[in-house]
């Protein structure tokens, strides 16, 4: 019987081998650049490292490199490690100094002259990053626009920061979840977000919430309170409040929470949104993702105020962020948003602030080109009803322009202002004059007073009961007894 050949099996495309991966996968874990299933991954950070380490050597420095080397009998591998020199620069040495000589050494190796910025754009930069270190280049890049009138790319700040020491840091972060359906409402009070936020008042030791009702299309928070419960009429109550000063939302989004909504019945949220015509939009369970722009909003608010800061009661944190909002709305640039603020969206002027912001850095362009400082304007731009405006200075003028480019020119130096008195002149000829035309024209008697019967002085001191000061003359400071009590003034 002859005996069966033993098959052979070709491994399967791509299955690959037990052990070459194994080893590939060890490897790559011992280099730092394997990542297990389940562990956070890393991403990038600029920081600023404790020292940096200085590589351009002199001329003399690379000879007594070069000569210690030769001398030590050790490989270039081993002695690179050693002073950290690669040993390829070594053998660039060793060769330049066989060829040229000594010469051959002196030459320094091409440095990278780094950004070519105005050095007002590089300082205004590192002072973003200073004051601001969770920054980065691409939020450095829209506050430069948005408040200095400073253009400059996110890669070009990156090599600012970089040529200032700053290096990249791998950072653990969280495994994003799968990639989900991104929505935006289409036009403000569209649609509303709202959600409860509770922090801890750390020298109370006293935990408290906090509810917002966020514009889905703009991200502008239109109102918030902060309270010691969360309770129904808490966020009803904002809730009207807000629709007093923007206006009531077509539609409202929020998590199945009992303030919003009732298991059995009709909770007083629903009730009010009812009578309000609003409809009401509910998250998925377990899913925060829904109302991903107020959770977004939350983390801003906890990692730029509420942490850093102690606040002495309820009544302090409710008025820090009070000013933490105008910040957020008015002035704070957005990413979700194409760097704009929240009110551009809101009040429906993103196109004019677009326009403005190319004719401010125009403008610092040809300052900075010219005299290498940029020029500080006046630059107000918005909506007023449903016109157009934007208001900007040149020199001592105000022009006011509308929506159909027509120009108005306003002097800011009042035409009547006195200027300064010349030789022989004096603040007070301007008055007499005018006494003259009035003495002149019959409005003012011989004796300097009105054509008109006056009351004896003697008649008005014995009717106010003092002597010289007529009766209800408020004294000092407006009070009538002369003085003010140490609580008048509230």
């Amino acid at each position: 019987m002859a005996a069966k050949k033993k098959a052979s099996r070709r491994p399967r495309k791509g299955a690959g081998s037990v052990s070459s991966k194994a080893s590939g996968a060890k490897a790559a874990a011992k280099a730092g650049d394997f990542t297990p299933k389940g562990a956070p991954r890393r991403t990038a950070r600029t920081v600023k490292p404790a020292q940096l380490r200085n590589r351009d050597y002199t001329g003399e420095q690379r000879l007594l490199l070069l000569d210690t080397w030769l001398r030590s009998d050790l490989s270039a591998g081993d002695f690179s490690s050693l002073v950290g020199v690669s040993k390829h620069t070594l053998y660039v040495w060793k060769r330049n100094f066989q060829t040229h000589g000594p010469a051959g050494l002196m030459g320094h190796r091409k440095i990278r002259h780094g950004s070519r910025l105005p050095e007002v754009t590089r300082r205004a930069i590192l002072l973003m990053k200073e004051m601001h270190p969770s920054w980065g280049q691409d939020r450095i890049h829209d506050m430069l626009l948005r408040t200095q009138d400073l253009e400059a790319s996110a890669g070009a700040v990156q090599r600012v920061l970089k040529d200032a020491g700053y290096v990249v840091e791998r950072a653990a972060t969280k495994r994003n979840p799968p990639k989900v359906t991104r929505f935006e409402a289409a036009r403000p009070n569209k649609l509303w977000q709202t959600d409860l936020f509770s922090f801890l008042l750390k020298r109370q030791n006293r935990r408290v919430s906090m509810v917002a009702y966020m514009d889905d299309h703009s991200r502008f928070v239109t109102g918030f309170d902060v309270a010691a419960g969360a309770t129904a009429e808490f966020v009803c109550r904002v809730f009207e409040d807000a629709i007093a000063n923007y206006g009531a939302p077509e539609e409202l989004l929020s998590d199945r929470g009992g303030q919003y909504n009732a298991w059995r019945g009709q909770s007083k949220f629903n009730k009010l949104r009812v009578k309000r015509g609003i409809q009401h939009r509910l998250s998925r369970p377990r899913h925060p993702q829904t109302l991903g722009k107020i959770e977004r909003f939350w983390g801003t608010l906890y990692q730029d105020l509420i942490e850093p800061n102690v606040f002495r009661d309820l009544n302090e944190a409710r008025e820090r962020i009070a000013h933490f909002l105008g910040f957020y709305n008015f002035q704070r640039t957005h990413q979700g948003i194409g760097g704009l603020v929240p009110a551009d969206r809101f009040f429906a002027a993103s196109d004019e602030v677009r326009r403005a912001q190319e004719e401010r850095v125009a403008t610092n362009a040809r300052e900075l080109a010219l005299h290498g400082v940029p020029r500080k304007a006046v630059y107000l731009t918005g909506r007023v009803g449903e016109e157009s405006i934007t208001l900007h200075s040149e020199g001592t003028k105000v022009f006011l322009t509308d929506g159909e480019g027509v120009r108005e020119e306003v002097e800011l130096k009042h035409p009547g202002r006195r200027e300064e008195p010349g030789p022989g002149e004096s603040r007070l000829d301007g008055v007499l004059e005018e006494l003259a035309e009035a003495e002149a024209s019959g409005v003012l008697g011989a004796d300097g007073a009105p054509d008109e019967e006056i009351k004896d002085d003697e008649d008005e001191c014995e009717a106010g009961g003092v002597e010289g000061k007529p009766g209800g003359q408020a004294g000092d400071g407006g009070d009538p007894g002369g003085a003010l009590g140490p609580d008048d003034d509230e």
